[in-house]
């Protein structure tokens, strides 16, 4: 698969949290090919089975969530739309171009003021997200009628390519990494698993993880690994929070991680000359990695991240080259198991 052609056609979807049906058949299409079945559940999960050819009791789950941050319209104002936001920090807002997921969708922008009439005052201070509105060039009665209360808003930048190997774009967290999880089953298509494999395109990450925990509880699986994004290095990022672009996957370690499963982890890159950082995760691990791991009676589970600059902006930034190491060693990690017990 070309995965820089797959992650445009994600990036270009639309499906803000709870509303993830924009993107479900372009996700459908990208996997379908790779595996035995795909189906929708009712909280809108995409699900995607490639079963063993000897029958096995076990199975791994392998998460990415397919939802993006947005907004919500909750008023009008004069024409303008007033809103809320789903995981996205207001100083980025002014000046933005959007895309309102209307029928038709319509496009617009973040309102921001001048520089000249800004009042001193006011120039060091952020915005609040109270005091801006999203212009669509509507009148006061258009925007009643065109644009219910409730309508979903997301970023309307397009994805394009940096430098060797970048992409950026909106919504790579996480479709970027959903991607890794259809080049995995590519990688494993013509061998004999040695279990049961569920890729999770989840839902609603963003706002609650509903979709990892009522997936995860539907699948059952032995053991999990989820594939979320994590903090690629920049000029003002905390170094030992961050990985630079370009030094392959972060394997989850901590209380959440599996001890066993991360080890096998940095065993498989070092064995197979993957390149990989460690992520320390000292607590919670704000991907759906927390949910799966409490699913039912327990699931053993840990993080395969991917770096990514500027997260939940319209400029999200990963590294193909990262993609693919991601994607290598979760697939050695699928093959490992035919020696080993579960986790």
């Amino acid at each position: 698969m070309d995965m820089k052609q797959a992650l445009f056609a994600l990036s270009a979807c639309t499906g803000p949290s709870g509303a993830e049906q924009g993107v479900y058949e372009t996700a459908k299409e990208i996997l379908e090919p790779y595996v035995h079945s795909v189906t929708r559940d009712v909280m809108g999960n995409l699900i995607g089975i490639r079963t063993a050819k000897k029958r096995s009791q076990e199975c791994i789950l392998l998460d990415a969530h397919l939802d993006e941050v947005g907004m919500l319209v909750t008023d009008h104002d004069k024409g303008y739309l007033k809103f809320a936001a789903i995981g996205i920090d207001p100083r980025i807002l002014p000046g933005l171009e959007v895309k309102v997921c209307t029928e038709p969708p319509m496009f617009g922008v973040v309102t921001c003021l001048p520089p000249h009439v800004v009042p001193a005052d006011e120039r060091e201070k952020a915005f609040e997200m109270d005091n801006l509105r999203v212009d669509c060039g509507l009148s006061e009665e258009e925007a009643a009628a065109r644009v219910p209360v409730g309508t979903r808003i997301v970023y309307g930048t397009k994805p394009f390519t940096m430098g060797k190997s970048l992409v950026c774009g909106k919504s790579l967290d996480d479709r970027a990494c959903f991607v890794i999880l259809c080049r995995v089953m590519e990688l494993l298509k013509d061998e004999e698993l040695p279990l049961n494999v569920c890729v999770l395109g989840s839902v609603q990450e963003e706002y609650t993880a509903l979709g990892a925990a009522t997936g995860a509880y539907n699948m059952m699986p032995t053991e999990a690994i989820v594939a979320d994004v994590s903090f690629a290095e920049t000029p003002d990022t905390p170094k030992a929070e961050s990985k630079p672009l370009g030094t392959g996957p972060m394997i989850g370690v901590g209380p959440v991680e599996n001890r066993r499963m991360s080890q096998k982890l940095i065993a498989l890159a070092k064995k197979n000359g993957i390149p990989y950082t460690r992520e320390v995760l000292p607590g919670r691990t704000g991907t759906n990695a927390d949910e799966i791991q409490i699913s039912r009676e327990g699931v053993a589970v840990c993080n395969v991240s991917l770096p990514l600059r500027y997260m939940h902006t319209p400029i999200e930034v990963v590294d193909l080259e990262d993609m693919e190491h991601s994607a290598q060693l979760i697939a050695a990690y699928i093959r490992s198991r035919k020696e080993d017990a579960p986790c």
